[in-house]
């Protein structure tokens, strides 16, 4: 079904430059950010009053590529059934046939992502880090307890995102993210080198992959440096990677209460604690009695959490897609 188009003569409309088919969602010409495969635009859920993220991908420039249209359309069908505070949620999806894109409306976060983030904001405590990360955790731990298993597989920074008013922390950008069964194994060599566990690269790894990754986000967001930023090719983080060398930005961590944790996460696959372990970690001590943050609850308030149910519960997904 071909999206509707704004029409020029109604001086009174929206500035849209695209309207989706059922006429409630509609694209501002503002680009959020651009990823490999997809762009992300401004946009407006006419129905809501809130402002939306319009994620569209050009189909065209991928019909030869068939394992990349298969990530694409995976990502859609698992975003479909997800439902939690810290993970982006998904309100609508279509394909445009006559423009030959794939279109998929999600929650925006106001402030970017966080590696953005926090580059803009250099003095940050450690106590709002924390709840970052503890954020980033719950998110994890939905994602590890699903039936079955998700595995982000990709972690990093910039597939975290911020509201920075309120300090609520997303994960987003799941193109990548398996789903096991029982055996809780996955076999695809996959991800952003720096934030790869060492036994991705052996193809026989379990969820706690993306507990290493979060690790490496923590490094990253106490150090505003990105993991092994002191190696000038892929090839030279995987030898320091497969051979348990350690980020030259670990030595700039001044709090050994943070060195500890970060090496917790780090740790071999038999001794890297799961996310439901991690949320007990002594290092998020006192923050639940913080009592000035919405983002420590484990859902959205009652109105909000309601607002999203009702918009996801009307995602229609196009052929192809189930």
């Amino acid at each position: 079904m071909p999206c509707v188009k704004p029409d020029p003569e109604d001086k009174d409309a929206e500035p849209f430059v695209e309207i989706d088919p059922t006429g409630r969602y509609g694209r501002y010409d503002d680009l959020l950010g651009t990823g490999a495969v997809k762009r992300v635009y401004r946009a407006f859920d006419q129905e809501e009053g809130i402002e939306v993220a319009w994620n569209q991908v050009r189909l065209r420039s991928f019909s030869e590529d068939r394992p990349m249209m298969d990530r694409l359309f995976a990502e859609v069908r698992l975003l479909r059934r997800l439902r939690h505070a810290n993970i982006i949620a998904l309100y609508n999806v279509w394909i445009d046939e006559e423009g030959s894109k794939l279109n998929f409306i999600t929650e925006v976060c106001t402030s970017g992502n966080l590696r953005e983030y926090r580059k803009r904001h250099r003095h940050v405590s450690l106590k709002a880090l924390k709840k970052w990360s503890l954020q980033i955790l719950m998110g994890l731990e939905y994602l590890h307890n699903h039936e079955p298993c998700i595995i982000h597989r990709d972690l990093n920074c910039s597939n975290v995102f911020i509201n920075g008013n309120i300090g609520e922390v997303k994960i987003g950008d799941l193109g990548l993210a398996a789903i096991v069964g029982k055996s809780r194994a996955a076999h695809s060599i996959l991800g952003t080198p720096e934030f790869m566990a060492p036994e991705l690269y052996e193809e026989e790894y379990t969820e706690l992959v993306d507990i290493y990754s979060f690790g490496m986000c923590v490094l990253e967001m106490v150090t505003r440096e990105i993991p092994y930023s002191e190696c000038d090719s892929v090839a030279k983080i995987y030898r320091k990677v497969t051979g348990g060398v350690r980020p030259a930005s670990m030595t700039k961590i001044k709090d050994p209460e943070v060195e500890a944790f970060i090496e917790r996460c780090l740790a071999k696959p038999r001794a890297r604690p799961s996310a439901s372990e991690l949320l007990m970690d002594p290092f998020f001590d006192g923050l639940e009695d913080d009592s000035s943050s919405s983002s420590l609850s484990n859902s959205a308030p009652p109105s909000a959490a309601a607002a999203t149910a009702n918009r996801t519960q009307q995602v229609a997904v196009p052929t192809g897609l189930d």
